[in-house]
């Protein structure tokens, strides 16, 4: 029999490896989107949409998957997810029409769920004191999302866009395997089967809940959108290969998976609300630079007309992407502190509803951003519309909590129970 020690690494490990696996799927149309707008002509809005349909399922299944969580407990509701996920992966090879790969994208989008069941399998092998790291160093999974930028554009150089699917369903078979056989179950974790669907729900009840709601579907919402959509810019804005802007959007995709670990370090030892307080302001200067256009102007001058140039250069947008990448990993692990804190029995619904609202932030966003292309003509419009979102949930992050709560050296515990009474 292994020891307490051994199984909490082997369930942290193996989870945040089945986790990575299942985003690197869940992201895979960041990049097997662009060789298919191609090939069918589409438009900004039908690509946004064909980004982000399997967001939408990812996020609908992420509540279920989550009580089902509590009460069969996550190890083999993991396992069987995957497993689910196989097929559809595969038979996207075979799409020709614009409508098969939405369909398909709808069950694939099944691998998104995995995060509302890792989350809540993980967090409850932890004691409290540590909870936030090892949820971190499971949101570290989100890493997949820069992995797929890096494994397809070569599968595509390497062969064409078909082997993708071919590819990354193997992938999720054996990790699904390895998944089952290195890892642990402990009953004890599991609701007791006399807690009825509604006792479970009534904590959604609470508008802390619906707080933490907003603040991930920035966070995390915000993190998929844009991971969706970076490839696709860099190609068109400034000019790059698949392969380049790839590898430049990963500059977002990279930071924002793997630095979650330290994101929940930083939650435990000065609580959720001062990390996601300061990550709300970097993200909202960053994206107050990154929405300004391309522009050229002409001013009337004594010595006649003079035309000047206002833009980002690609540099200074990748550095500006890069850091909110690195706001956005933490204050995805900022969010579930406040959870693990405040609703420890019911890790599983409320990581379920939080996971869901952040989903699909990453769901609608995509579509808004190529909606608002397609009516404004100019791409920053993406940035514009997540400053806008940002401001509005500072306001809100200040009026219910920052004037009753110290924003410095403070636990979430203490002042945070004045806090959630607003």
């Amino acid at each position: 029999m292994a020891s307490q020690k051994l199984q909490q690494g082997l369930v942290l490990g193996m989870s945040t490896l089945a986790f990575t696996i299942c985003f690197m799927v869940w992201m895979m149309f960041a990049v097997l989107g662009v060789p298919i707008k191609e090939l069918l002509q589409l438009n900004e809005t039908q690509f946004g949409l064909l980004a982000a349909t399997p967001v939408l399922t990812g996020s609908l299944i992420r509540l279920p998957l989550g009580m089902l969580t509590d009460r069969f407990g996550g190890r083999i509701v993991f396992f069987i997810l995957m497993l689910v996920c196989v097929l559809p992966i595969y038979l996207i090879s075979y799409a020709t029409e614009y409508w098969q790969f939405l369909v398909l994208g709808l069950f694939v989008g099944l691998a998104g769920g995995s995060f509302s069941v890792g989350i809540a399998y993980v967090a409850k092998w932890f004691d409290k004191s540590t909870q936030g790291t090892a949820m971190g160093i499971f949101g570290a999974g989100n890493a997949g999302a820069a992995v797929t930028k890096f494994v397809a554009p070569a599968i595509i150089a390497a062969a064409s866009w078909q082997m993708v699917p071919k590819v990354y369903s193997a992938i999720m078979f054996l990790t699904a395997l390895a998944f089952w056989f290195l890892t642990y179950e402990n009953k004890a974790h599991r609701v007791p089967s006399s807690v009825s669907l509604a006792e479970q729900l009534k904590t959604l009840k609470d508008p802390r809940v619906w707080r933490y709601c907003q603040y991930y579907s920035i966070v995390f919402g915000g993190y998929v959108a844009l991971a969706l959509w970076m490839t696709k810019y860099y190609v068109q804005e400034y000019g790059f290969t698949l392969q380049t802007a790839a590898l430049l959007a990963a500059a977002f995709s990279l930071p924002g998976g793997v630095l979650r670990a330290i994101g929940g370090w930083m939650s435990d030892k000065w609580g959720a609300h001062s990390v996601t307080w300061w990550v709300m302001w970097v993200s909202w200067i960053c994206l107050f630079l990154l929405s300004y256009p391309q522009t050229d102007f002409t001013v009337q001058t004594v010595n006649g007309p003079q035309t000047f140039h206002i833009g980002l250069s690609a540099t200074l947008f990748t550095v500006l992407l890069f850091v909110m990448g690195i706001a956005f990993a933490f204050g995805k692990a900022s969010v579930f502190k406040y959870i693990s804190d405040e609703f420890p029995q019911r890790m599983g619904a409320v990581s379920g509803i939080v996971g869901l609202a952040g989903g699909l932030g990453g769901f609608v966003l995509p579509i808004m951003f190529g909606a608002l292309v397609d009516l404004t003509g100019v791409r920053s419009s993406c940035f514009m519309l997540m400053y806008g979102v940002v401001w509005v949930s500072l306001i809100w992050m200040y009026l219910s909590e920052v004037r009753k709560t110290p924003v410095m050296g403070q636990g979430s515990s203490g002042p945070m129970a004045s806090a959630s009474d607003a």
